[in-house]
């Protein structure tokens, strides 16, 4: 496994061990059992079923498992706890955080892995008032398109940027011990204010699951869609992959993250607008022009990533 930070925690409680979650879990216990962390690692899974918590528990991914309407089983899960992640959809913030908020222990660092920041922050602060110091907003830049803790990786963050949005009121060591967590993973953590995170998310994550679900929308409305699909191939594989991804999780990103998402369909759609145009024209030099900046702009991007000067696979 990749060299990763030095971290130690005693118990870590999960609210939605699916994909995110579990592979955090699986990350850091990999990491505990091939390091020398201290503490008791301790993972705790709560989630809205309870057949995913019990597959978790199978998987080995959690320790023990706690039902979110149970009062007694979440406070006993939240006791002690060095960490929470919420690992659900971000619509889901508020009401999670006011669920968990009366059980808190005062030392308790809630975090988040939402792909949106603004709307998150704004949750936790009508839900914690002023115990808002305790939450440091987070975002792990990494998924597959399969989801559930099935899919699960111990490296899911190897080589992949987490971003934290730190609020004023957190105090820097809360800041640090949450990005030492990402590191341990094998993360690479950055730093970025709610509304730079996401404006640049709009554009490099949700604009592109947006156009892959549409492409997909597209051809199943065309009265010979069977026939499209049984000639899909290569470039339809790569386009379309993440439009396999959570239909509930990319509904609630796209109406939480709704201004800057607007603004880059906007821009996206007048860049479609010039090239129909020249496509019309038979503009030939126009439509090479632009593919070629493309292209060279992709192959740069690509050798920065391989090179590891620009870490992250960003999905979610």
């Amino acid at each position: 496994m990749t060299a990763v930070a030095v971290f130690s925690f005693d118990k870590l409680v999960i609210f939605g061990v699916g994909l995110i979650g579990g592979s955090l879990a699986r990350a850091l216990r990999e990491y505990g059992e091939h390091g020398d962390a201290a503490g008791l690692r301790q993972v705790i899974g709560v989630g809205r079923s309870s057949a995913s918590s019990k597959r978790a528990v199978e998987l080995g991914v959690i320790d023990g498992a706690a039902a979110l309407q149970d009062d007694d089983a979440l406070r006993d899960a939240l006791s002690g706890a060095d960490f929470v992640l919420l690992a659900a959809p971000v619509a889901q913030t508020q009401p999670l955080l006011e669920r968990i908020a009366p059980y808190l222990d005062a030392g308790t660092i809630v975090t988040d892995a939402g792909s949106t920041k603004s709307d998150v922050v704004e949750a936790a602060r009508a839900a914690l008032g002023t115990r808002i110091a305790q939450f440091v907003p987070g975002h792990p830049i990494a998924g597959r398109e399969a989801s559930g803790v099935d899919a699960a990786l111990p490296d899911l963050y190897v080589n992949r940027n987490v971003v934290l949005c730190p609020l004023p009121e957190n105090a820097p060591a809360a800041v640090e011990r949450v990005a030492a967590m990402w590191r341990a993973t094998g993360g690479c953590v950055r730093e970025m204010t709610c509304e730079q995170h996401d404006r640049v998310l709009a554009s490099v994550s949700h604009l592109p699951h947006v156009l892959s679900f549409a492409l997909v929308e597209q051809i199943l409305a065309s009265p010979d869609a069977a026939l499209k699909f049984s000639f899909a191939a290569g470039g339809f594989r790569d386009f379309t992959r993440i439009a396999a991804s959570s239909p509930e999780m990319w509904r609630d990103i796209c109406v939480a993250n709704r201004a800057a998402l607007l603004d880059e369909l906007d821009a996206y759609t007048a860049v479609l607008a010039r090239l129909r145009s020249a496509i019309e024209a038979g503009d030939g030099a126009t439509l090479e022009a632009v593919f070629a900046r493309s292209r060279e702009a992709r192959s740069e991007w690509q050798e920065r990533r391989v090179a590891g000067a620009t870490p992250g696979d960003v999905s979610t």
